[in-house]
């Protein structure tokens, strides 16, 4: 059947009919685009609503037994309106509305709520089309904890889709084994698209949204930052954790494990390049780092010692005391002397005394003591490996913009170096560093 590509849609990129004639004319003017995965719709401006937040809101009235026809009438003339704008003729959701609104009033779940949007919307998208409708929970499958499946999953949809010329899949959602609608945590419909591209082992996955690949910096923190034109998986890992948001990082791994690369591009400007994600690249790097992400919002549990470094289990008892408090850590850089341990504040607060004694307990400190209102930065690069002098221009940078640097640590990989300054100094030195790599260079 030649090669696949599967195509995701944003909820921007089908908020309205205007939208949907956008994604029509991209998805129709490459034969090998067999396969869209659809949100439901999102804003249409700015303070507008996203019909996922419409149908919360309806569900939770008719959860609580209080009348929920004005929500769920708000939420039919959205799509309703959507598909008089296109012209669809001889397409109603009547059925669909009446089914949903019964299943509101017998306590269906807000998974089930939360998942007709995309369910609603991928209907008059593949008429709109002339494609197929696969229902994502027909195909997409959970565990009984609640676990995607990818083996029940691979299964089923890997020879329907074989079988399938040309297809709508809603994102979002799948169903558990009693088939219960199941929706993803986060990304949802970005997981969806990446499921479907490895069940039909995809040439590419394209994910199309409302900006143009990722920056390399935050464009609310840097004024216009350049694009990335290409980022490999670890790379991607590495800035998603630390905050950078156009793609989650969960979505990444189903297409990651089967080596399919992902393109980030704007349905808006569909001309434009976008980000490319691969698994290794011999694409030289433009810049020496590939981007700067960071978080706001952590703390740091100093433990100071003679001769820690000769304890035995020294480590060990200090993770057993924040394990005792159920709190994880971000970062654990040490010296010969020293550890620091880096928490987030939120999983922190109401638990310091007790983690602060139970260390004590343990390891018997010299001093101990938490920093709080610090944030974290990352600077993250596959170029950085090959570069002589990379730490000397982030430092450089840094103490030019009268920044102290409170923590330095480094993976083994090299991909990247994580510092930590202070909250109040977090927007000076991401500037700092961006310029110091990014806008010498142009």
């Amino acid at each position: 059947m030649g090669e696949t590509k599967v195509v995701k849609f944003g909820g921007s990129s089908l908020a309205d009919a205007r939208q949907f004639q956008k994604v029509a004319d991209i998805v129709l003017s490459d034969d090998s685009r067999r396969f869209v995965v659809a949100s439901a719709p999102g804003k249409r401006y700015v303070d507008d609503i996203k019909v996922t937040d419409m149908l919360y809101e309806c569900y939770e009235k008719a959860a609580e037994g209080e009348s929920f026809e004005a929500e769920f009438q708000a939420i039919k003339d959205r799509y309703n309106t959507i598909i008089e704008e296109l012209g669809i003729e001889d397409f109603t959701l009547d059925d669909e509305f009446e089914m949903i609104q019964g299943a509101f009033s017998h306590m269906a779940g807000r998974d089930y709520a939360a998942s007709r949007g995309e369910y609603l919307n991928s209907k008059i998208l593949a008429k709109y089309l002339g494609f197929d409708f696969i229902d994502a929970a027909k195909y997409i499958f959970f565990d009984d904890a609640g676990l995607f499946d990818w083996e029940k999953t691979e299964k089923k949809l890997a020879p329907k889709l074989a079988k399938t010329q040309k297809a709508v899949i809603p994102g979002f959602y799948g169903s558990v084994p009693n088939g219960t609608i199941k929706t993803f945590s986060r990304g949802g419909s970005d997981i969806t698209g990446s499921i479907v591209a490895r069940a039909c082992s995809a040439k590419i996955y394209e994910n199309w949204t409302d900006v143009s690949g990722f920056l390399i910096c935050d464009p609310r923190i840097v004024n216009n930052p350049a694009p990335i034109k290409t980022i490999t998986y670890a790379e991607l890992r590495e800035l998603a954790y630390m905050g950078a948001t156009v793609l989650h990082e969960d979505a990444i791994f189903p297409v990651r494990a089967a080596g399919i690369p992902v393109n980030i591009k704007n349905t808006n400007c569909p001309q434009d390049r976008g980000t490319m994600i691969v698994s290794e690249t011999a694409e030289p790097c433009e810049h020496i780092i590939t981007g700067i992400a960071g978080k706001k919002g952590m703390s740091v549990i100093n433990i100071e010692k003679d001769k820690m470094n000769s304890e035995v289990g020294f480590g060990r008892n200090v993770l057993r005391a924040l394990e005792k408090s159920n709190v994880s850590f971000e970062h654990m850089p040490s010296g010969v002397d020293t550890m620091s341990v880096v928490i987030q504040t939120e999983n922190l607060t109401g638990k310091e005394t007790t983690i602060l004694d139970e260390i004590r307990s343990r390891v018997h400190p010299d001093q101990l003591y938490i920093e709080s209102d610090l944030a974290l930065i990352a600077v993250v690069g596959r170029g950085m490996k090959s570069a002589r002098g990379t730490a000397a221009i982030l430092f450089t940078a840094l103490a030019d913009a009268r920044v102290n640097i409170k923590m330095i640590d480094q993976g083994s990989s090299e991909l990247n170096i994580i510092i930590g300054v202070t909250d109040e100094d977090f927007e000076v030195a991401m500037r700092a560093i961006y310029n110091a790599f990014i806008k010498v260079k142009k």
